[in-house]
């Protein structure tokens, strides 16, 4: 017998015939096994819930060693531990093979390879429409949380169009006309003078130097600012504390139960790098982790949460190798049994970054694909 796509009608018929059990049982388990391989292949085209939130982490300067430094811990836990589906991003620039974090940036919030020190906009210098603008078209919640200034360069290319990053004063006044609804970061010296504009366009800037968070209490028809520092806000080990975590969470009440889309950037993994300081980089590392099991914990009780986490790049060529020690003859050995950061450059590098994700379309973030690709992922799950 032929099957197809009448298969089941004409085996219907033919059980209905006085044919031996042994064919009428054979008929039936054909029936069924047709019947389940259909139901499977359906299954494998439905498409995958869309979420309500998107939350976005960046930990600029980030790469897969800054990453290996929270697995050496003595407890081994960490919040990236918790991610199962894992890709990679390919982050040069359109100027460079090694990128700044302004174009990797630009690549993220609109899609688009540019040169380095570009700020939303392409190689010719045409702006080019970003998340914030795109979700906020669709009545989309938005924010954006820095431990750099909030005018620095991978914030601002979410919100900001400009031909350098450099263009900070510039930067400031477009944030405060731009469809962002909340921020917190540094960059009280870039808005200082621009209390009309905040005015204009009904702002709550607080630039306080300490926030008691959890006592905030957010009206989700206001924007909402805050300013912790002139420009960047100070280290961890130079006693910025719990910022990054406690304004996230912060946020976290002012987007629930709305549409929402947030950008957190841990910045200074990246100025660790730069400085060529392993404790620097792992206190910053560890303090970006504490923040991304802030969301993870968010999303899974929230269930409509998709989470995100990647790097626009590598800085400083950190490599994990064994600690060195000299024995009596002066001879060096290697200690297998610790590990001591070591850097090839003070600058960016070319490494593949990693892409974490969780929750509902979480699935589009696995493989390799360009930066870019970021954007067009969110914008599809937007749809």
């Amino acid at each position: 017998m032929v099957l197809n796509k009448n298969t089941e009608f004409c085996c219907c018929h033919f059980v209905t015939m006085k044919a031996p059990i042994f064919i009428r049982i054979l008929i039936f388990s054909i029936v069924i096994q047709f019947t389940a391989c259909n139901s499977a292949k359906q299954s494998l085209i439905t498409p995958s819930k869309k979420p309500k939130r998107i939350i976005f982490l960046v930990g600029d300067g980030m790469g897969l060693s800054q990453i290996s430094t929270l697995f050496l811990q003595k407890d081994n836990t960490n919040s990236f531990k918790r991610f199962k589906t894992i890709g990679f991003i390919n982050t040069q620039s359109g100027s460079h093979k090694i990128t700044d974090s302004a174009a990797g940036a630009t690549a993220f919030a609109c899609g688009e390879k540019t040169y380095n020190g570009a700020i939303g906009v392409d190689m010719d210098t045409n702006s080019k429409a970003n998340l914030i603008e795109k979700f906020s078209e669709k009545n989309y919640v938005t924010g954006l949380i820095a431990t750099s200034s909030i005018t620095h360069a991978t914030p601002a290319c979410f919100y900001a169009h400009t031909s350098h990053r450099r263009n900070e004063f510039d930067i400031a006044k477009q944030l405060l006309k731009s469809d962002v609804d909340f921020f917190a970061g540094g960059g009280r010296d870039f808005l200082r003078e621009m209390s009309a504009e905040m005015q204009l366009y009904n702002w709550n800037i607080d630039t306080s130097d300490e926030q008691d968070w959890k006592s905030i209490t957010f009206h989700p028809d206001s924007k909402y600012g805050y300013l912790l520092s002139g420009n960047g806000m100070r280290t961890i080990v130079n006693g910025r504390g719990d910022f990054l975590y406690n304004a996230t969470k912060a946020s976290l009440r002012y987007i629930d139960n709305r549409k929402s889309f947030m950008m957190i950037e841990g910045s200074q993994i990246d100025w660790g790098g730069h400085a060529n300081d392993y404790e620097y980089v792992f206190a910053e590392m560890k303090d970006f982790d504490k923040t991304v099991g802030a969301v993870l914990n968010y999303a899974e009780k929230d269930g409509n949460t998709l989470v995100v986490v990647t790097a626009d790049h590598e800085t400083g060529g950190l490599a994990l190798k064994p600690a060195s020690y000299l024995d009596v003859d002066g001879i060096t050995h290697n200690n297998y049994d610790e590990v001591e950061g070591s850097f090839n450059t003070g600058g960016h590098t070319a490494a593949l970054i990693p892409v974490f994700a969780y929750g509902p379309g979480a699935n589009e973030f696995q493989g390799f694909y360009e930066n870019t690709e970021i954007f067009n992922k969110f914008l599809k799950l937007m749809k």
